[in-house]
C-alpha cells in the first residue's frame, strides 16, 4: 500500500477518529473512503457494522422493532467503534439525535457534510437503498422536516463542509484542507506536575 498522502496531518491527529455526520445522501461513505486512504486510516461504515452485528438490514430492524430499538443498537455500535483509533467513521444520519452518541464522537473529530436538500433528494431518488424514514407519501416534505430537526444538531460538529454535486475525492480534499485549523483550536490537556524526591528526602514539583 502506498504511504498516505497526508502523513504529517495524520501524525498530528495522533490516532483521533474522524466521525462524518450529515443527512442520508450527503456522501459520508463515499467521502470517507478517500479521506481514510489519504490519512492512512481505516474506513468504517457504522451502518454496515450495525447490520452485521444484528444479522438484519436496517429496514428490517425498523419494520420489526421500530426506530427506538434501532437507535439503541446504533449507540451500542458507536460505543464499540469509539474504543478503536485511527478510523474515519461514516455514521447514520440520525446519530446526532442522541446525546450519548455525542459523548463518543467528541473523543475524536466530528465533521458535518452539509448537502442542500435538492441534491440530497436527487441522490436518494437514484439510490436503490430503502430509507425507512422516507417511506412516506411525501418524501421531499419528510426530508425537509428532518433537515429542520437535525440541522442545529449537525451544526455542533467541529468542522462544517458544504457539499456540492462533485466527486467524493473533492469533498475529502476539502476536509483535509480544513483539518489543520481545527487541530489548532482543540483545547490542549493541562500540564501535569510531577513530584520528585531530592537527596534530602524532600519533594519538589516539576512541570512536564
Amino acid at each position: 500500500m502506498p504511504p498516505p498522502s497526508h502523513a504529517p496531518l495524520a501524525r498530528r491527529l495522533e490516532g483521533l477518529n474522524i466521525y462524518l455526520v450529515g443527512m442520508m445522501g450527503a456522501g459520508k461513505s463515499a467521502t470517507g473512503r478517500p479521506l481514510a486512504d489519504a490519512l492512512g486510516y481505516r474506513f468504517v461504515d457504522a451502518d454496515a457494522v450495525l447490520e452485521s452485528a444484528a444479522g438484519r438490514s436496517i429496514p428490517a430492524i425498523f419494520a420489526s422493532d421500530g426506530e427506538a430499538a434501532f437507535r439503541e443498537l446504533e449507540t451500542a455500535v458507536l460505543t464499540q467503534i469509539s474504543g478503536w483509533h485511527s478510523l474515519v467513521v461514516a455514521t447514520g444520519g440520525g446519530v446526532v439525535t442522541r446525546p450519548a452518541n455525542w459523548g463518543h464522537m467528541r473523543q475524536g473529530v466530528v465533521v458535518w457534510l452539509d448537502a442542500p436538500a435538492a441534491l440530497l433528494l436527487q441522490r436518494l431518488q437514484q439510490d436503490a437503498t430503502q430509507r425507512p424514514l422516507l417511506q412516506t407519501a411525501d418524501p421531499a416534505g419528510r426530508l425537509e422536516a428532518l433537515l429542520c430537526e437535525r440541522g442545529p444538531l449537525y451544526s455542533q460538529a467541529d468542522l462544517h463542509i458544504a457539499v456540492q454535486d462533485g466527486p467524493p475525492a473533492a469533498v475529502a480534499g476539502a476536509v483535509l484542507e480544513a483539518r489543520p485549523g481545527i487541530l489548532r483550536e482543540r483545547p490542549q490537556p493541562p500540564v501535569q506536575p510531577t513530584l520528585l524526591e531530592n537527596g534530602e528526602g524532600r519533594t519538589t514539583t516539576r512541570l512536564n
